[in-house]
């Protein structure tokens, strides 16, 4: 187990300071899309959190969509944005963005599809390292957020 990056380290304290106590894994192959990452954890495909940054007019809104589904972005009234901007939002590039923990607070929209699942893994601020959460405790820390269909 190699030592936590320091994006991972950030992700961990952020979530502390919210009531959601993670350990960030370090994972030895790369987790940037939900296949390889559950290939690297031995998990279903729909256990992985995708966290996709779209636009609504000018503002960001983050999209934690199961690993298996894909966002209907056109009926969601959002437009996809592009990794620079995704990167500006969130603080983080596209394959370690967190689902929470930004650089500042964003929109969010939950697929409630993550409630087939106990615990789902998300990044936690680079392409090699993830978290597990429950999804109900994952839902609790983000105040606000949309649980809808994606």
């Amino acid at each position: 187990m190699s030592e936590l990056h320091r994006n991972a380290a950030t992700i961990q304290e952020r979530l502390r300071a919210v009531g959601l106590d993670i350990e960030p894994r370090q994972l030895n192959s790369s987790a940037r899309t939900a296949v390889e990452a559950a290939a690297s954890l031995g998990t279903s495909v729909g256990q992985i959190v995708k966290s996709l940054v779209f636009f609504r007019g000018e503002e960001p809104v983050i999209v934690l969509c199961a690993g298996d589904r894909r966002v209907d972005a056109e009926r969601l009234g959002l437009r996809v944005a592009t990794a620079k901007e995704a990167k500006a939002a969130t603080g983080f590039a596209i394959g370690g963005i967190p689902p929470l923990g930004h650089d500042r607070p964003l929109a969010t929209i939950i697929d409630e599809s993550l409630r087939r699942f106990d615990v789902v893994w998300c990044a936690a601020g680079t392409s090699h390292s993830v978290f597990g959460v429950q999804i109900s405790a994952l839902i609790e820390a983000i105040p606000g957020a949309d649980v809808v269909a994606v």
